[in-house]
């Protein structure tokens, strides 16, 4: 979500050269996101590692089910705004079509970088024919939202709370915009004009999360469900998954995201036009601070 038209040129200095870690027992493959220095912010060193991870997964037919998780306190304190390793002014390997942005002027910047990074990596995500299992503690902010919603389950345990705060940016909601699928419309605009974090009971109660587990017992609860889903067949899993996503789209979900993904560019444009993106990137970031 930078909403700065020129890019940042600072140098860029990675705190680690693997910023997710991929663990194979059994059947179930664990990928798990290794900032959590900075609460697994997002940049794009990561989210590519976290790409390949999947497609690693994908790949090996001894993996029945995979499990994605961020080490630390917090599962992910949401897209990269501010720590050294922020990096949306560097290029590198594509996964979608979309052309690299690094040279694009003005809002083609943003929404070249957008349309790969955050829309198309994670509805490629979505599509994994495997089952994914999102396994959440601490904070879920903005962008660890994405990554959760783009999971078949999602497990947390009763420390985990949920958070889209980036009206406050003058923009609405994340680009993989699934709120008003995953929430009642109601709820879904209480999230995003208030800000305020939803516990993990609440999500629980509307539907948005699967179970609720003590912090202790998070990972042992993921991990029988992991393996009791690997008892079925691969492609009865890939064809359910499948149906339940058909289900979705049929239901609007792909066309209303791509609607707020332009609402979301525009206002991108409009923060430049103002400048008031500078500002609002600060209050972002003591939001995430918080979640620390």
């Amino acid at each position: 979500m930078d909403s700065l038209v020129t890019p940042k040129l600072a140098p860029v200095e990675y705190e680690t050269d693997v910023p997710v870690d991929y663990r194979a027992e059994g059947p179930v493959a664990w990928i798990t996101m290794n900032r959590p220095r900075y609460h697994n912010a997002q940049n794009g060193q990561m989210t590519y590692a976290i790409d390949a991870a999947l497609s690693r997964a994908a790949a090996d037919d001894a993996i029945k089910v995979i499990v994605f998780g961020g080490a630390g306190k917090n599962f992910s304190a949401g897209h990269d705004i501010g720590t050294p390793g922020q990096d949306h002014h560097v290029g590198g390997e594509r996964r979608t079509l979309w052309y690299d942005h690094t040279n694009k002027p003005g809002a083609e910047y943003n929404y070249a970088r957008e349309q790969e990074i955050y829309l198309g990596l994670c509805r490629r995500w979505r599509d994994l024919p495997k089952p994914t299992i999102a396994m959440v503690q601490g904070a879920c902010i903005a962008g660890g939202l994405m990554l959760a919603w783009v999971c078949d389950l999602i497990v947390a345990s009763d420390d985990a709370f949920f958070q889209d705060p980036v009206v406050m940016m003058g923009i609405p909601g994340v680009e993989y915009f699934a709120h008003a699928y995953e929430l009642p419309p109601r709820v879904a605009k209480e999230m995003l004009m208030l800000g305020n974090r939803m516990t993990a009971q609440r999500a629980y109660d509307l539907g948005m999360v699967n179970q609720v587990v003590p912090r202790d017992a998070l990972a042992a609860e993921v991990r029988a469900m992991a393996l009791r889903i690997a008892e079925r067949p691969r492609l009865a899993l890939a064809l359910t998954k499948q149906a339940v996503n058909h289900v979705e789209d049929l239901a609007g979900k792909r066309s209303a995201m791509d609607a707020v993904f332009h609402m979301h560019h525009f206002a991108h444009a409009q923060n430049s036009l103002v400048d008031s993106g500078r500002v609002s990137i600060k209050a972002m970031a003591a939001t995430n601070a918080d979640a620390g």
